[in-house]
């Protein structure tokens, strides 16, 4: 079974000083339900499985028991070419994720394509209930909208979210960092007018003053824009 043929790669891929590492990064995994794979591994097995005809029975066996078999999922499903498949598998697959690293490391390759059909796709999962299904569409906003395809429209469609989830509420930081980086004109107002809540507005300036695409003169003035 294919299942048990992924298992068998997993653990004969393990690395445990990295597994070590890994769970430090995801403290809400249980770390008895890693194995210690590497991304670059994952990464090649996964374009490996994705071409087995059986694949569908280890897509279909949610959940799964290890946080690597979920990794394994999320780079199976970003390999997908056909939109449809993509995001019939995705529909299934994001209720399931409960990490940041299986959330934000799931970046289909045929999103760029077809970013006129992923939008309403977007708007459903930036409402749901399901923590990293919303920061699945932040993340998602942030990689796939903010360069030719940018609306300001999806400045306010994030600015608009309110939660308390920790994992929420950094990914909201870190698209307006970046959108600071690449639209800065058109999201500054987001911050000289305090629309962010304090933790998330502080943490966006915090990020974009780290980053490198942001001139010093810019981070100098956010900088004065940190409120308490």
């Amino acid at each position: 079974m294919i299942i048990d043929d992924i298992r068998e790669d997993l653990f004969a891929n393990q690395d445990i000083k990295y597994r070590d590492f890994q769970s430090k990064l995801t403290p809400n995994i249980d770390a008895k339900k890693a194995i210690g794979v590497r991304t670059p591994v994952l990464r090649k097995l996964a374009k490996e499985y994705a071409k087995r005809l059986d694949i569908s029975d280890f897509l279909e066996s949610l959940p799964h028991e290890y946080f690597d078999e979920n990794q394994l999922h999320a780079f199976i499903i970003s390999e997908i070419k056909d939109f449809d498949k993509c995001i019939n598998l995705l529909e299934v697959f994001l209720p399931y994720v409960d990490n940041w690293a299986t959330c934000d490391q799931m970046s289909p390759k045929c999103f760029k394509k077809n970013r006129v059909l992923l939008e309403p796709y977007i708007y459903d999962w930036i409402n749901s209930d399901a923590t990293y299904t919303v920061r699945f569409a932040v993340v998602t906003l942030m990689s796939q909208y903010l360069d030719e395809d940018f609306d300001a429209k999806y400045l306010k469609l994030v600015s608009g979210i309110h939660s308390e989830e920790y994992y929420i509420n950094m990914a909201i930081a870190w698209y307006f960092a970046t959108a600071l980086a690449k639209q800065y004109d058109a999201t500054i107002g987001y911050i000289e007018n305090g629309v962010l809540p304090v933790w998330t507005h502080n943490k966006t300036i915090q990020k974009a003053i780290e980053s490198y695409r942001i001139s010093d003169s810019q981070k100098d003035y956010l900088r004065e824009l940190k409120r308490k």
